[in-house]
């Protein structure tokens, strides 16, 4: 019998535990849905008990444990890949002292600014001031200090979920440096705490450094599973705890992103794409790359925040009956709406998508946008525009980190719901005008996360030996000459033009409805 990684990975919407072999093949998984994902108190709230991420954890392990009681004795390590920038606070004792805030949580503290002389005038002449101060709204610390004193006096350790688990799982209050993605004083060059205590860093995001916990690399060993974690969880006593990374880091890892040659695109609730390099480069100028699971390297990315959130939005709304069929098949729902995309050309008879339903940082002014509505237009071309914006903001995206690393990127790998539709692949493939390669599996995460296993327990040599053994391809869409020439015209002749068209009556519109706030 083969030798097994179990990888867990707590994602928004869900958590799953899955077993892959060191070929990478996904052995069985068992995934526990969060019904709902977060609970809001008020309006732009996202919070949820860190407890039902680690009890769906348990419910996950035992339930693949019930069918895999042979297998679970192969079992060489396990590794935890989270969200990001999901934050839980604890006492002392490692018990949470108030919910958990997640990612999409859209609270600020107070309009304020942190900076001292030296530094505003250096902000102003980088013209990041504005950035800087929306960060420090941004930061969780900040907002707890002035809404819910008691509670940060109570907080011993400030952490990001996947430092809850390490803790759970190992009982050390620590954290992967690759994990380290969110409104946290970390300084993303050194991969490190910002040592000196007079950077800006802490006064932008207020949290002490007595607060946070020891930083370890990838792919490191960190502990075993305990008796009493082995008793409460299912996972054999004794087996090696390994450090892996953010879920968006182990999907790179996981459809075998591992230089500037190649590019991962994530079609999940925020899209991205993401490169990993030797070099440190800002896409962004002042905006670091994350820290990658590979040791020492760099992760520079665009991110489209809400990005195939439109996909669950327009299923929402007009494709209820695709999502109950595809809740009873067990497949994606967009891969029973390829019938919408096969139906509408390429371009959407002039239907435009602009999928800044949430500002990014270089455009703060942007707003969410669908042009050149006609009569003709359905359901149908409401959904491939959404399809075909995400790809062109995605791909503006790319270019930048092109431009800003002076790389070349030759191939496309993907990940996410998104991926399992072949159709949206071969569009991808022809508004890149790349190759477009698709793993063997598209649970990309948990299977970076395995990689980190199957490296750290010293299976493989290198986490770029374990890559090359691990992640293979089950298809590669190549482009389509005459669908590359719509979609090429469509980019920089519409597409590359919207923001600055919109710009100023997105501003006004802030202004008379005071939406959305800075």
């Amino acid at each position: 019998m083969k030798e097994l990684a179990l990888s867990i990975d707590c994602g928004t919407q869900s958590l799953r535990a899955i077993l892959f072999d060191e070929k990478g093949n996904l052995v069985d998984m068992e995934r526990v849905k969060f019904n709902p994902p977060y609970f809001s108190k008020y309006p732009g709230w996202a919070e949820q008990d860190p407890e039902l991420y680690w009890k769906s954890m348990i419910k996950a392990i035992r339930k693949l444990e019930d069918r895999n009681k042979k297998r679970f004795s192969k079992i060489i390590g396990v590794t935890v890949t989270t969200q990001r920038d999901t934050v839980v606070l604890v006492d002392e004792n490692g018990k949470p002292v108030r919910p958990a805030i997640l990612w999409v949580d859209q609270r600020k503290a107070l309009k304020k600014n942190p900076l001292n002389f030296f530094e505003n005038i250096g902000f102003v002449v980088i013209n990041k001031k504005n950035t800087a101060i929306r960060a420090y709204r941004r930061s969780r610390p900040n907002w707890i200090k002035e809404n819910e004193k008691d509670i940060w006096k109570k907080t011993h350790k400030f952490l990001l979920l996947s430092g809850y688990f390490l803790y759970k799982l190992t009982g050390q209050f620590i954290d992967s440096k690759a994990s380290q993605i969110g409104h946290i004083p970390f300084d993303y060059k050194n991969q490190n705490w910002t040592k000196s205590k007079r950077h800006w860093r802490w006064r932008i995001f207020g949290v002490e450094v007595e607060k946070l916990p020891k930083l370890v690399g990838s792919c490191e060993k960190v502990g075993i599973i305990s008796e009493k974690v082995a008793e409460e969880t299912g996972i054999p006593k004794g087996i090696p705890i390994i450090t892996s990374g953010s879920d968006k880091g182990c999907e790179t890892i996981g459809v075998g992103c591992f230089n500037t040659d190649s590019a991962s695109l994530s079609f999940g609730t925020t899209a991205t794409v993401q490169t990993t390099s030797k070099r440190y480069f800002e896409v962004i100028p002042f905006i670091p790359p994350y820290p990658a699971v590979v040791p020492g390297y760099y992760n520079p990315e665009i991110e489209i925040f809400r990005g195939y959130w439109l996909i669950s939005w327009f299923l929402k709304e007009f494709g209820i009956t695709e999502m109950e069929k595809a809740r009873k098949l067990g497949v994606s729902p967009e891969v029973l709406l390829e019938p919408l995309l096969n139906s509408v050309p390429p371009g959407s008879q002039g239907l435009v998508l602009h999928p800044m339903w949430t500002p990014g940082i270089d455009m703060p002014n942007a707003k969410g946008a669908i042009i050149g509505f006609g009569d003709v237009h359905t359901r149908a071309h409401v959904y491939r525009a959404i399809v075909e914006g995400i790809n062109y903001a995605l791909r503006d995206g790319l270019e930048r980190i092109e431009k800003r690393g002076k790389v070349k990127v030759k191939k496309l790998m993907v990940s996410g719901g998104g991926s399992q539709s072949e159709k949206i692949c071969q569009i991808t493939a022809n508004m890149f005008n790349l190759p477009v390669l698709k793993t063997q599996t598209h649970e990309t995460a948990g299977l970076g996360a395995a990689i980190c296993v199957f490296t750290g327990i010293g299976y493989y040599n290198s986490i770029f030996e374990a890559v090359k053994n691990m992640v293979t391809y089950s298809k590669t869409y190549e482009p389509q000459k005459d669908e590359v020439e719509i979609y090429e015209e469509l980019y920089n002749k519409v597409y590359k033009k919207i923001y600055k068209s919109l710009k100023r009556i997105n501003i006004e519109i802030k202004k008379i409805t005071k939406y959305p706030d800075d």
